[in-house]
């Protein structure tokens, strides 16, 4: 008896060799990753961007606004991501139900720290963040559903870090350090080590001004049924409504509220063996 494919799955599923890539797929793609980055942008500053000719360009984004991916402002002539893109986007955030559970809890931090709540997640080495609860003070960290950050530069990324096998922190090193955005950045594994290892004794992660100067970020993970780390929740505000002596006091409920998250998805705390 043969054993039949995976539905949905060709063989050749796991070959990402160009006979099994579809180049203008992978141009729209491309494309629609662009925008989404930016706050709108001209068919001429797209096609200077990513190297192409303004007819292709035209073309393709053509394609995507048919479905709704992306759409122009017809008055600024500046293309957008489309409300298509936050139906697909919604129907990856269906697939767990973390953002639902979290939200309750972050409300809660919110109130409680008078800070921007955050939840997000490890995307191909990256934070993505998901969803967050925003302040209403003037001055405020602001993060939209879909934007990344780096791993070891991020409150979040840390938190989610510091309960991971050694290799994948070792994976984030590819020869040439890690990248560097302020003096206060962790720019090599022994010293990203180090202060995993500080996060692990204190229960929270904290991005002090290593990412954005005038920015701090205390994090905490959320642990799924088998105790690994599936998400991070942090709030972020500026360094002076965050000063240091307030920071256990913030981490303290930080770890609590994504207690309650990781009990309200059925997780639990890894054992220390």
């Amino acid at each position: 008896m043969t054993n039949s494919p995976r539905r949905g799955r060709p063989r050749a599923f796991n070959d990402k060799t160009d006979q099994n890539t579809v180049r203008a797929l992978d141009r729209a793609m491309v494309l629609l990753q662009t925008l989404a980055q930016s706050d709108g942008m001209t068919l001429s500053e797209l096609a200077q961007t990513e190297a192409e000719s303004p007819a292709t360009v035209y073309r393709v984004l053509t394609t995507l606004a048919q479905h709704q991916m992306v759409e122009i402002d017809p008055h600024g002539q500046v293309w957008h991501v489309g409300p298509g893109a936050f139906r697909a986007g919604a129907a990856f955030l269906r697939r767990t139900n973390v953002v639902e559970r979290a939200r309750a809890p972050m409300q809660a931090l919110m109130r409680a720290t008078e800070e921007t709540a955050n939840l997000g997640i490890d995307q191909q080495g990256e934070v993505l963040f998901l969803t967050q609860v925003e302040t209403q003070r003037a001055i405020r960290a602001f993060f939209p559903p879909g934007t990344r950050s780096p791993m070891h530069a991020s409150g979040i990324g840390k938190a989610l870090l510091a309960w991971v096998p050694t290799a994948r922190i070792d994976a984030l090193d590819n020869g040439g350090g890690l990248a560097q955005f302020t003096d206060a950045t962790i720019t090599t594994i022994s010293q990203l080590r180090e202060d995993l290892e500080v996060t692990r004794k204190r229960g929270f992660a904290l991005d002090d001004e290593e990412r954005t100067l005038g920015m701090r970020c205390v994090a905490a993970p959320v642990f799924n049924a088998h105790g690994e780390p599936v998400a991070g929740l942090s709030v972020s505000g500026p360094v002076f409504r965050m000063p240091q002596q307030s920071l256990p006091e913030i981490g303290a409920l930080v770890a609590r509220y994504a207690a309650e998250v990781t009990e309200a998805i059925g997780g639990q705390p890894p054992r220390n063996d």
